[in-house]
């Protein structure tokens, strides 16, 4: 089969793999000059199999003051006059209640553990492949004592989920985690303690959606990329894909993968269908290591703040903040100064910040957090969208579904909670 991916981020990139590993030929489609330049390209580096509690959690009602009106909040609210923006905020308050919360958690550790088996599977049979990964374990740490009791009810809840010592997870004080990461000494004042889980993973997403692309392409000299080029639209009849609009002319195909992130929603509604996503800008900064002694070894997330801190190879990377303020991905110099303010005042010999590079990335988000899954309601037409911060963590898992699907197999993971409203009939009989 003749299969049409649109984007080449992780997710399309590893959408692409799994179909051509499959047997189909596959065509990549990208605005940009190669795969991987967008969210994809500096993201926090983690792969958080198990931690994966949402941003729409009942504690953001407390914290929407904040959000409005701090300069400095880790997320931030920038109202636009756009009606999309305004029903994805009304959609995601919403989802911001226990019982949806407790839903979400439960379908995104399903999965992220399923992403991790694929993960080992892949290093496995590949030991060739060279993008950074290390088994560094993760450390969620809080700065006060009522967040870390409620991480300390979502580790219980998780736990009676997943009953596997593989992801194991331990609530520790101060001391247990200042023992396991001497690098936070630059915080022992302000954390009260932690959450360690040690399956927890590191590594480059640029770099890895690169390696899976050239084996991609290396898998039949009919797959092939299509960079640089605009897609203008999906031509549709009769309820059917027919074709893509592009600036490289008209590509046709049998089968459609929509994987454009926050492009995707554009591309869609002009399909006639309404997928609820939206852009969460997301910054990092990635410095060469001058101490290592005091960078982290550990995976660490400030949860307060909303910062990521992850060791690739001889840099650091630190990540964070998402502000909800259109498809402008433009760095904001203000934001910018916040975060390297954290990653000197938490690790402050531990890299060369001068040196450091800067980033902006538009992270696609629905408003309880799950991605997008399976069939759409134009025959040929798939999605792979809305995986916000967790798309290089889902990505694997997320491709395998899609191409289960397109081959007409079972899906890998389950699709209920993944798919559009009125899709999960389908997905059970995919």
């Amino acid at each position: 089969m003749k299969v049409i991916v649109l984007g080449a981020g992780v997710v399309g990139v590893a959408t692409a793999y799994y179909l051509a590993r499959d047997g189909h030929q596959v065509s990549l489609v990208d605005r940009n000059q190669g795969a991987a330049l967008e969210a994809s390209y500096a993201n926090g580096g983690q792969l958080s199999y198990s931690y994966v509690a949402p941003l729409a959690d009942p504690a953001v009602w407390a914290k929407l003051v904040p959000w409005l009106l701090s300069p400095s909040s880790p997320v931030r609210f920038r109202p636009q006059l756009d009606a999309r923006q305004w029903r994805w905020c009304l959609q995601f308050l919403a989802a911001c209640r226990s019982l949806r919360s407790a839903e979400t958690t439960r379908h995104l550790l399903r999965l992220g553990h399923a992403s991790r088996r694929l993960m080992h599977e892949l290093l496995a049979d590949d030991p060739a492949l060279d993008f950074a990964h290390a088994n560094s374990g993760k450390l969620v740490v809080y700065r006060d004592a009522a967040a870390l009791e409620s991480a300390r009810r979502q580790v219980d809840f998780q736990q009676r989920l997943v009953r596997d010592d593989d992801y194991r997870q331990e609530v520790l004080d101060r001391a247990a985690c200042m023992a396991i990461e001497p690098a936070l000494d630059g915080l022992r004042g302000e954390i009260v303690g932690g959450v360690h889980t040690a399956s927890e993973d590191t590594a480059d997403c640029y770099r890895f959606s690169g390696e899976l692309l050239d084996r991609t392409l290396a898998a039949s000299p009919e797959n092939r990329c299509f960079f640089a080029t605009s897609i203008n639209g999906l031509s549709v009849r009769q309820g059917e894909v027919v074709g893509v609009e592009t600036s490289a002319g008209r590509l046709e195909a049998d089968a459609y993968v929509l994987a454009a992130g926050c492009d995707s929603e554009r591309l869609a509604r002009r399909a006639g269908l309404s997928l609820p996503i939206y852009p969460l800008k997301g910054y990092s900064l990635t410095a060469p290591i001058s101490d290592p002694e005091a960078a982290p070894t550990l995976s660490v997330t400030d949860f307060q703040r909303k910062i990521v801190y992850a060791r690739l190879a001889g840099r650091l990377r630190v990540a964070g903040i998402a502000d909800i303020g259109g498809y402008d991905g433009s760095i904001a110099p203000r934001r910018l100064a916040t975060l390297l303010g954290e990653a000197r005042g938490a690790f402050p010999g531990a890299a060369d910040y001068e040196q450091a590079e800067a980033w902006a990335g538009l992270r696609p988000a629905t408003p309880s957090g799950r991605p997008i899954l399976g069939r759409s309601s134009c025959r040929k037409l798939w999605l792979n969208v809305g995986h916000g911060a967790l798309g290089f963590t889902l990505a694997l898992a997320s491709g395998r579904v899609l191409a289960d699907l397109i081959a007409g197999q079972p899906p890998f993971v389950a699709l209920d909670g993944f798919t559009l409203p009125g899709r999960e009939s389908s997905a059970r009989n995919a």
